[in-house]
């Protein structure tokens, strides 16, 4: 259901939204457009993958968003009241295409096994590798990395900012992090700090910096490291933005609490 890298620093990456399995009972229940997994996180643990030489633990989906999305709230309350988003259990894509031929499968029943079966175990090794890393350090980070496409009309308006960072507009880490995020020479990439996307339910769940667990979310415009329209990998672009997104794992790796408790 996921993967696991542990590391020795005081970062941990969560990737939730990458992941392209999808259990065989719910295939055959699923759309032709749902078979294409528009909406995964592509690549994105392939453009973190130099996390590990850094001693950055990491946890990264291996289920698709579409069987159960890890980044939402699991009383299916909404993120962004008022604004159109999928749920917990998706039916319909960000298109709003439908992901099922007939969505009363996804029922309360059903929505509660996807949550004790595959939602519960991501998130108790999250809570599991906050614990170990801050006994260690007496801190920890938690980075929540993301990727979308460039334009999503049902989501926002106009082309998405290469590198938007959420910290629940700064409540779920130190001030001294936001402004880390602000003054990191992003080179020829755009960033924005709390815009459209201000993190989601892993950034706003973990972040308590005032018991110095420190919680961030990046959603990266996938115009920065692919081919958008053929999907597929480009080797330049991806060289480019993960330079940038190794500069900013080390400044988070760098980066020290103004206090230091070891307290859970």
């Amino acid at each position: 259901m996921y993967k696991l890298h542990l590391g020795s620093s005081p970062l941990i990456i969560s990737i939730p939204h990458s992941g392209v399995k999808i259990p065989n009972e719910l295939d055959s229940l699923m759309t032709p457009v749902a078979e294409r997994l528009q909406d995964t996180d592509w690549y994105v643990d392939r453009l973190y993958e130099f996390a590990k030489a850094l001693n950055a633990t990491v946890v990264s989906a291996e289920l698709s968003r579409y069987v159960v999305d890890l980044n939402r709230d699991p009383t299916g309350n909404s993120l962004y009241p008022g604004q159109f988003t999928t749920g917990l259990c998706p039916t319909t894509t960000f298109m709003n295409e439908p992901l099922y031929t007939d969505d009363s499968v996804v029922n309360e029943v059903e929505i509660n096994r996807r949550v004790t079966e595959y939602w519960q175990p991501y998130h108790r090794e999250i809570q599991n590798q906050l614990s170990r890393v801050k006994s260690e350090h007496g801190y920890a980070l938690l980075f929540d990395a993301h990727s979308i496409a460039s334009r999503v009309p049902a989501l926002f308006d106009g082309q998405l900012p290469d590198l938007n960072y959420g910290t629940f507009n700064g409540k779920s880490c130190a001030v001294s992090i936001s402004k880390l995020l602000e003054c990191l020479n992003t080179h020829e990439f755009s960033s924005v700090l709390n815009g459209r996307f201000k993190g989601g339910y892993i950034t706003r769940h973990y972040g308590n910096p005032g018991n110095n667990i420190h919680a961030v979310q990046l959603e990266l415009s996938q115009a920065t490291y692919m081919n958008e329209a053929t999907g597929e990998w480009d080797e330049p672009k991806a060289q480019s933005i993960q330079a940038v997104l190794k500069q900013l794992c080390l400044a988070l790796i760098d980066w020290k609490p103004a206090t230091i408790n070891t307290s859970s």
